[in-house]
């Protein structure tokens, strides 16, 4: 209905208009007509805003589904020990970069219920700073992981790697060490406590293997400790292939590839021997 302005505005007690709506001929149907124009222009600007972050939000969704590639016996199969180790390399540079892939766990536990296919294995230490799925930013069912104060092998985890190898598939081994170790430390300083005396015996040749650093050959000594660790590191990959003819003759064969690397609880990086 076309009423004058005075007639609205006097039945909600104003006597006097405002005098920016003083125009001649402005009515209440032109107000109403103008309100609703920009109600209608209002409404499309946010419902195309809301198309343009729906299809925003289902790109991010459609890519991290991609990214996050559940292994399979054919992802597996069609996985070269080189690619093995350039997808922990992707990895270890998502994890420093903070742009981990995101991943329906859950999906990848009932994906993997009833099989997995890793595609490789990481011996590395039990430290808690330095979990391998974790710094190479992987998911479920994407690697074996073989951990143990100082990441060392021996009889019970070279079985652990011909199964993982041999019998599951996986086309890469890495021996992971890392910096600020403290089992490396134990060994320097020839720690004896209960069964760890033990498991330090396994670091000794390590710590035998490094020549020089005199007169300080302790813990205290943080160059003589890393230079352990890095000899550690060495000293098993080649432990591997002495001790286990089976991942020795797959190795030679071009089957799995066989490497160490060290990762700095500092930076998060790993650097790849």
């Amino acid at each position: 209905m076309n009423l004058p302005l005075s007639v609205y505005f006097k039945e909600f007690g104003i006597t006097q208009l405002p005098t920016n709506i003083k125009q001649k001929g402005v009515t209440m149907k032109t107000i109403d007509t103008n309100r609703r124009n920009f109600m209608k222009k209002a409404s499309s600007s946010l419902i195309a805003a809301a198309a343009g972050s729906s299809l925003a939000l289902s790109a991010i969704k459609a890519h991290a589904a991609q990214s996050a590639v559940t292994q399979t016996k054919q992802t597996q199969s069609a996985t070269t020990p080189q690619k093995a180790l350039q997808m922990l390399k992707e990895g270890n540079d998502r994890f420093i970069q903070g742009k981990m892939t995101q991943r329906d766990l859950m999906q990848q536990v009932k994906a993997t219920g009833s099989g997995q296919f890793p595609f490789a294995a990481i011996v590395s230490c039990m430290d808690s700073r330095a979990s391998a799925e974790l710094i190479f930013d992987q998911g479920i069912g994407d690697i074996f992981s073989a951990r143990i104060a100082g990441n060392f092998v021996d009889d019970e985890i070279l079985g652990s790697l011909e199964f993982a190898c041999a019998a599951a598939g996986a086309k890469l081994i890495l021996v992971l060490g890392h910096t600020e170790c403290g089992a490396i430390k134990g060994a320097c300083d020839d720690v004896v406590l209960g069964s760890l005396t033990q498991t330090l015996s396994n670091i000794k040749p390590a710590v035998a293997a490094v020549p020089g650093f005199e007169p300080d050959r302790s813990s205290k000594n943080d160059q003589f400790v890393q230079a352990v660790a890095d000899k550690n590191v060495v000293l098993t990959v080649e432990r591997i292939r002495e001790r286990s003819p089976i991942l020795r003759g797959m190795a030679n064969k071009g089957q799995i590839g066989l490497g160490g690397a060290m990762y700095d609880v500092h930076s998060g990086k790993v650097t790849f021997i």
